[in-house]
C-alpha cells in the first residue's frame, strides 16, 4: 500500500489544531463542499447552473453513539427538504453505518425507510452508499424491501468479486445501479488488488447493466469507460448518468453535460471530513487526479 507520510501529518486529527482554516480551505473548496447542509446546497446550484445534478452525501460511517445516529437521520430529512424548497437537481446518497447498522440492522433498516419515506414525498431520490464486504449483504436485503416502490438506488462496487453476482440479483428486482470502482480495502480472496483487474470488472459489470438495467449511473473518472459506455449506449437505449466525485475532473464532466449527457457530481460535506479524505487519497487510481485538482487541474 502506498504511503503519503506528510499527507497524513497534515489530516491527522492530532495535527489539526492551529491549521484547521488552512486545511478546510482546501478540502472544502475542492472535493468537500463544507461543514453544513448550505454548504452542499450552494455547491449543487453552481453544478445545476452548468446542467449538472448533485449526489449529497452527508459525511460519516460506523457511527455507534444513538444521539450521532439520529442527528444523520435528521441531517438528511432536513437536506431532502431544503432540496425540495429550493426546487434542485440534487439526490442524496446514505451509508447504513451512518444510520446504526454498527448497532442493530433493524435500527439502520427502520431509519433507512424513514429518510427514504420523507424523500419520495417530495420527490427527492435516495441512494444507498456501498461500504465495506460485511455490510454489503445488509445494504442488499434493505435496499430490496424499498426498490419496489421506487425512488431509491444502491451502489455496486467493482473492486469486489462478488459484485456480477450482485448485479444479477439486483437486475432481477429491477434496481437503479450506481457502479464505482470502489474506496475500501479488502483481501485479496474477497476484492481485485490491482486497478487493472478491477478496470476490467468495471468494464464487464458495465457490460452487464446495459444489458439488464433500464438506468443506471456510471461513475467514473476513466475517460475511456465513459467513452465505451457512450458506444454501448446507442444500441441499448439505456437511461445512463455519468458521476464524478467534486473536484475532479469536473471540466470534462461539464463537457460531457453540455454535450447532452446527464451528469452528476458526488458532493460529501459534514465536520466528519478528515476519514473520507484519507481514503480517498489511499486510492491509486484518485491520487493523481486529486493532486491535479489541487492545481486547478
Amino acid at each position: 500500500m502506498l504511503s503519503y507520510p506528510k499527507l497524513h501529518i497534515f489530516l491527522c486529527p492530532t495535527n489539526f489544531v492551529g491549521i484547521g482554516n488552512v486545511a478546510e480551505r482546501i478540502f472544502a473548496g475542492k472535493w468537500i463542499a463544507g461543514a453544513r447542509i448550505e454548504d452542499a446546497l450552494r455547491r449543487t446550484r453552481q453544478l445545476n447552473a452548468l446542467g449538472m445534478s448533485a449526489i449529497i452525501n452527508h459525511i460519516g460511517e460506523d457511527l455507534t453513539d444513538k444521539h450521532d445516529i439520529a442527528d444523520a437521520v435528521s441531517t438528511n430529512i432536513r437536506l431532502i427538504k431544503e432540496i425540495k424548497k429550493a426546487k434542485l437537481r440534487a439526490s442524496v446518497s446514505l451509508k447504513l453505518t451512518a444510520l446504526g447498522l454498527r448497532v442493530s440492522r433493524a435500527m439502520a433498516r427502520k431509519n433507512y425507510s424513514r429518510i427514504v419515506v420523507e424523500a419520495r414525498k417530495r420527490g427527492v431520490f435516495v441512494w444507498l452508499d456501498a461500504e465495506t464486504q460485511d455490510t454489503i449483504d445488509d445494504a442488499i436485503s434493505i435496499y430490496e424491501g424499498q426498490v419496489a416502490r421506487g425512488g431509491v438506488g444502491i451502489t455496486v462496487q467493482a473492486y469486489l468479486r462478488r459484485s456480477g453476482k450482485n448485479l444479477e440479483r439486483l437486475a432481477k428486482r429491477k434496481a437503479v445501479v450506481r457502479i464505482v470502482k470502489g474506496a475500501y480495502s479488502e483481501s485479496g480472496k474477497i476484492a481485485f488488488v490491482t486497478r487493472k483487474d478491477t478496470t476490467a470488472n468495471y468494464r464487464s459489470l458495465m457490460h452487464d447493466a446495459f444489458s439488464h438495467l433500464k438506468e443506471f449511473t456510471i461513475a467514473t473518472h476513466d475517460s475511456s469507460l465513459i467513452k465505451e459506455a457512450m458506444l454501448l449506449n446507442r444500441s441499448h437505449r439505456r437511461k445512463v448518468t455519468y458521476a464524478m466525485l467534486n473536484g475532479i475532473r469536473n471540466g470534462y464532466a461539464a463537457e460531457l453535460a453540455e454535450q447532452g449527457n446527464s451528469v452528476a457530481i458526488y458532493v460529501p460535506f459534514g465536520t466528519r471530513w478528515i476519514d473520507y479524505s484519507l481514503r480517498r487519497l489511499r486510492e491509486e487510481s484518485h491520487l493523481v487526479l486529486m493532486f491535479k485538482s489541487l492545481l486547478g487541474g
